[in-house]
């Protein structure tokens, strides 16, 4: 039996963005490439995706407001998750995001 849980298709994703404004040469991917690849990801594992969000700002320092928003978001239940986070969460495994969901 399936459930929201674990069916991708059923759950609510943002697609965060962030380019530092500290260290250019640090954070290789550009804010379009980012958006570029969640945009393909989500397309191919059929993910709805309710708003792309763009942040230009250093992550040391707190108070990211865009960021800040939506995690306030997320904990509220108005999505699920962001799908940038579960990329470098499937990243840092070494597995499909996909496979994030199959529990």
């Amino acid at each position: 039996m399936s459930n929201i849980v674990n069916n991708p298709n059923q759950q609510r994703f943002f697609i965060y963005a962030r380019k530092s404004t500290d260290v250019e040469d640090k954070q290789v991917q550009s804010i379009e490439g980012q958006l570029d690849e969640l945009r393909s990801l989500a397309k191919r594992e059929g993910l709805t995706i309710v708003e792309e969000l763009v942040e230009k700002q250093s992550a040391k320092i707190p108070g990211r407001p865009i960021f800040n928003n939506m995690i306030s978001r997320i904990e509220r239940g108005v999505v699920n998750t962001s799908l940038s986070n579960l990329k470098l969460i499937s990243d840092a495994l070494g597995v499909e995001i996909i496979e994030l969901f199959k529990f």
